[in-house]
């Protein structure tokens, strides 16, 4: 099966080619390095981890560019706030992020530009805009883009201008032109650091956010690339703003696909940290490992909205111990980096679980194969089926600790987990699902946890 990926743009998913034969070039909106990351990141980073590891298990190289804005409104109130350099507070944080997504298997990108050190990369855009008259610069010393004279604004979001305009509702803000258009660089203010100004042909200011995507992505990439993904909340207008940008700054194409993916809710409500009911990544590696947590994530496809919960996260993490189960009752070699270059994608389950991989990334459907080959594992205690198991979790990033050390390391289950446990066994056998009741017990057997039926029902003692 060909590659399929849902192109954002195009409204449909479409057979994947890069424009380089054997080589995709991608590009993904990272973090305004402010702030812990939260778990909205980490979703995001880990569904286009996935992307890439994918891509290069079907035999493809990757260029990924995964960018860092370390100059903002945000990011200069934060340290002004902390009396620090903006360089001092991004720095912390960036390190802090890199800790955080690494503890869930997050792999660093081929590049990982930080915005000012492209600033005269930005400018140049800049020029090239306003010589073309998309971009002028306002009284206030600011330069915008015109976003009226660019022709097919709006298609990515699929909002048309009529739809966007607001100068009958809204003010138009200080030396715009047009309530629609956005500001390319920002003129420096008194009160502002001094590290947050840069001198440039327009006056000393600082890049506007939008074209700092744009100016990294096509020196790192190309003017025109293969994929470029981000938060759904990005389409519009960021991602927007990036192509009008780029587009009208080079007259070429920018991007073939434009990949998002879905929100974190929480309760069934989109969690930000305006509503304040964020999680910080690092406060749910305090509950669960940071493989359960992207077990977590990968279990909903990526363009679906992912409803976070304790006792979603408690599934996970039976679910992934499953998994594990079925592999440390086999007697198998250390886990090697190359066991995925050596997958037999003929053979069934690894074809069912490419065909559902290559339908747009479909991770649900391929831990499905992987639950069937535990499984069998458990009835048959192959070794060459247990391979293959911990070959394909691989590929997804899962998989690939030692089942015993991992198995042990969880055996800390607390009271209500474990009741849990004992209560969705107790469905199980009622509705006769025994394999299932057994997976449990055998479960809860590898996190240190034994289980005794008797007349009263079920108790547990820890081993």
């Amino acid at each position: 099966m060909t590659l399929k990926i849902y192109n954002t743009l195009t409204r449909q998913a479409q057979a994947f080619e890069p424009l380089e034969p054997g080589h995709v070039r991608m590009y993904v909106c990272g973090m305004t390095i402010y702030d812990l990351c939260h778990i909205g990141h980490a979703r995001m980073m880990t569904a286009f981890d996935l992307v890439v590891r994918w891509l290069r298990a079907s035999g493809l190289k990757v260029t990924y560019v995964r960018n860092i804005t370390d100059i903002d409104d945000k990011i200069i109130k934060r340290a002004v706030e902390r009396g620090i350099t903006l360089r001092a507070l991004t720095d912390e944080m960036t390190e802090a992020m890199h800790r955080d997504i690494g503890a869930i298997g997050v792999l660093p990108p081929t590049h990982e530009p930080r915005a000012t050190d492209y600033v005269p990369q930005m400018l140049q855009m800049i020029r090239r805009l306003h010589d073309k008259g998309l971009a002028y610069q306002a009284p206030n010393g600011d330069v915008n883009y015109a976003v009226r004279r660019f022709e097919g604004y709006g298609r990515l979001s699929g909002k048309s201008l009529d739809d966007l305009r607001a100068g009958e509702r809204v003010a138009v803000e200080e030396g715009k032109q047009d309530p629609l258009d956005f500001v390319l660089w920002k003129a420096a203010k008194p009160s502002e650091p001094a590290d947050a100004k840069y001198e440039g042909p327009y006056g000393t200011g600082r890049p506007g956010w939008h074209i700092e995507c744009s100016a990294m992505s096509c020196e790192l990439l190309g003017e025109h690339f293969d994929i470029h993904g981000g938060g759904m909340d990005l389409q519009f207008p960021h991602h927007e703003n990036e192509i009008a940008q780029s587009v009208g700054a080079t007259g070429q194409p920018f991007v073939n696909v434009w990949m998002h993916n879905g929100f974190v809710n929480v309760d069934h409500e989109k969690m930000s940290k305006s509503l304040g009911n964020f999680f910080t990544i690092r406060d749910v590696l305090q509950k669960v490992d940071g493989q359960t947590l992207r077990f977590f994530f990968i279990r909903t496809h990526y363009r679906s909205p992912l409803n976070y919960s304790d006792v979603h996260l408690d599934d996970a993490r039976a679910g992934l111990r499953r998994l594990y189960t079925a592999l440390e009752g086999v007697a198998l070699e250390p886990p090697g980096a190359d066991e995925a270059c050596t997958i037999d994608w003929q053979e069934p389950r690894a074809a069912a679980f490419k065909a559902a991989m290559d339908d747009d990334f479909n991770a649900p459907a391929a831990l499905a194969v992987l639950f069937d080959l535990a499984n069998e594992v458990n009835r048959s205690h192959s070794v060459g089926s247990a391979r293959l198991l911990r070959a394909l979790g691989g590929t997804l990033g899962l998989l690939q600790e030692s089942p015993r050390g991992y198995l042990q390391a969880g055996a800390g289950l607390d009271e209500a987990t474990i009741q849990a446990h004992i209560e969705e066994r107790a469905q199980a056998k009622k509705g006769r699902d025994f394999a299932r009741a057994d997976a449990i017990r055998d479960e809860l057997l590898a996190a240190g946890v034994a289980l005794k039926d008797g007349p009263q029902g079920t108790t547990w003692s820890r081993l």
